[in-house]
């Protein structure tokens, strides 16, 4: 067998890595930096709503940088008055607003997906394949239909089919408000996620060793205690896995919480299309979005510095 040169095997290495970089490169360097950009610019009333830090000229006629850091003084103006009663936070509450829709997306899907991704992990090898489609069933349905079929269905008028049926049951004498508020959005928002729970998980309970279920049975361990000693922990990458995959886009949804909560339900990701869009604020939108963004991470890496140390 004729064995290639290290050379050889280290160019290929390197053109086979290069793809991802390059696409990291286009599709999220170049525009977070152009993001950064517009958050440093000045607001202004033109055709785009502003001024590029880059568009001042020096005395030598080069291009001269001059960012304006107002939008970021605003969202620092709105973290330092958190101690203060009555004080105006419209993002921070927003962002609040968005992080609680999403923990309570996230344990509700975490509470429906685990046992049907229990079930299926049980399920007969036959019966699998089936199932598993069921559950990626609505990714062939535009995202934008299925919300606008909930919003069918949850209209408050005695034309939303929820209502008709409560109606024509004689459960309610007038229809519910079921639409247009926090319920409807966490609805909705629990059926678009639900299965980016289910599948970490099934893949995870699906590589689960039943021996070791059949010998904390034979030890007398009751179903609670097998369940909650050896199967809840073993799956415990499953149900992290799951959690970010459903948390992080939730976090920044958007289409859902505009349509399911008519406006009432304010989100960061409802401000951020307020100031790029009726505002006129593009600066300001384009701070939050990096905020966003950027805060994460850093707080995941004083987490993990901290971690490593304790270890």
């Amino acid at each position: 067998m004729k064995v290639r040169p290290a050379s050889a095997q280290g160019h290929g290495r390197f053109w086979v890595g290069l793809l991802p970089w390059a696409w990291m490169l286009l599709f999220f360097v170049l525009p977070f930096a152009l993001i950064v950009s517009v958050s440093l610019s000045t607001p202004e009333l033109a055709v785009p709503p502003y001024v590029s830090p880059f568009a001042g000229t020096a005395v030598d006629g080069a291009s001269a940088f001059r960012p304006d850091p107002a939008s970021y003084a605003r969202l620092g103006g709105e973290v330092a008055a958190l101690g203060t009663p009555g004080a105006d936070r419209p993002y921070l509450a927003a962002y609040a607003n968005s992080l609680l829709l999403a923990a309570l997306t996230t344990l509700c899907c975490l509470v429906l997906g685990y046992p049907f991704a229990y079930q299926l992990a049980r399920a007969p090898e036959a019966m699998r394949n089936t199932l598993l489609m069921l559950v990626m069933l609505p990714f062939w349905t535009s995202f934008l239909l299925r919300v606008y079929a909930w919003m069918g269905l949850l209209d408050s008028s005695e034309t939303g089919l929820i209502n008709q049926v409560l109606l024509g049951l004689g459960l309610v004498t007038e229809p519910l408000p079921l639409l247009y508020n926090t319920g409807a959005v966490l609805v909705g928002m629990i059926y678009s996620y639900l299965p980016f729970m289910v599948l970490p998980l099934y893949a995870n309970l699906v590589k689960l060793d039943l021996h070791l279920l059949e010998a904390a049975r034979d030890l007398g361990a009751r179903p609670a205690t097998v369940f909650l000693c050896i199967t809840l922990p073993l799956s415990w990458r499953g149900i992290v896995a799951g959690s970010l995959l459903v948390f992080i886009p939730a976090v920044g949804e958007f289409v859902i919480p505009d349509l399911l909560g008519g406006g009432s339900v304010m989100t960061i990701g409802r401000s951020i299309w307020d100031d790029f869009g009726p505002n006129q604020d593009w600066p300001m939108a384009a701070a939050v979005a990096v905020v966003m963004l950027i805060a994460p991470i850093v707080l995941l890496h004083r987490h993990g510095g901290r971690a490593g140390s304790d270890e």
